[in-house]
């Protein structure tokens, strides 16, 4: 049964970054604003759905930009809108025709600043070809979209899905990189730390998804 929805939540804080979630749409996608503390500058993680909210969010916390973590149809339906308002959006090569429209293309191992946050992008490739992550530099938090869950790889069992893309992408990209501290914020549900999932590799494997 879906989660009942919320209002934005202040998620996660340390010394840099506020972390803002909140919960949109009928498969209750996570939407995270990372904001710089020091410089008031703002990144929206994932324009899901329900783009009233996320325009005021945007407004109230000074998003300057939005980063998709993949184009599935349920963390894009308020790109337009965002759009419209005169927030650009930014999505991966590989995944950017699945979206109506975006303004710049997110590559592999490139920063995206947000004040003076940095914001590390990993391609990880398997839930669909562009699945993005995000690493934030100086803070033990990764943005996983689908990539990774408590439990377990994103789904696997779509047309651009492929299971061995996936573990290959958590195991070389994610746990072979990321301390055991890592928080772990995925696209739908709860969060999780790399410590917690990384044992389980092999259990994945195994079940086959």
């Amino acid at each position: 049964m879906p989660q009942a929805q919320e209002a934005p939540t202040l998620h996660y804080r340390d010394s840099q970054v506020d972390i803002h979630r909140l919960v949109v749409g009928p498969i209750d996608n996570n939407v995270f604003v990372v904001r710089c503390r020091q410089s008031g500058e703002a990144v929206l993680v994932d324009a899901a759905n329900e783009h009233e909210k996320l325009l005021q969010l945007c407004r109230s916390l000074g998003v300057a930009t939005v980063i998709e973590t993949h184009g599935h149809w349920d963390h894009i339906q308020a790109v337009p809108a965002v759009r419209e308002a005169g927030i650009a959006v930014g999505v991966t090569a590989e995944d950017a025709s699945m979206l109506p429209s975006y303004d710049y293309l997110l590559e592999d191992e490139s920063v995206v600043p947000v004040g003076r946050l940095r914001l590390h992008t990993i391609h990880t490739p398997g839930h669909t070809p562009g699945s993005m992550c995000f690493r934030i530099e100086g803070s033990p938090v990764l943005l996983s979209g689908d990539t990774l869950f408590p439990g377990g790889p994103g789904n696997t069992r779509t047309d651009l899905g492929d299971f061995p893309t996936i573990i290959n992408s958590i195991e070389r990209r994610l746990f072979a990189s990321l301390p055991p501290a890592t928080i772990v914020m995925p696209g739908h549900g709860a969060d999780t730390t790399i410590g917690t999932e990384r044992p389980h590799l092999q259990e994945w494997v195994d079940r086959g998804w």
